[in-house]
């Protein structure tokens, strides 16, 4: 997972390194430098995912809006 952090202020982002130093969480800063080839490999994840879901709801592996609203009429049955 890829998470992008516009920090307010260099001391908000020291905290935020600090942060994930703590938990040993391997980060990139400074990714102005690269933002194109971040950008490339965001895009081409996304079109995956995007790809993936179509072919799901090509195989009918998906929720139909009516069976969404059985289920909330059930849920407040239950309440």
């Amino acid at each position: 997972m890829s998470v992008l952090v516009n920090t307010k202020n260099e001391q908000e982002e020291k905290v935020l390194l600090a942060f994930l130093d703590s938990l040993r969480y391997s980060y990139q800063a400074d990714v102005d430098k690269n933002a194109d080839e971040l950008n490339s490999a965001f895009i081409g994840q996304y079109n995956a995912e995007i790809e993936q879901a179509d072919a799901a709801i090509e195989a009918g592996s998906f929720v139909s809006h009516d069976d969404v609203e059985q289920l909330f009429k059930n849920r407040r049955k239950a309440l």
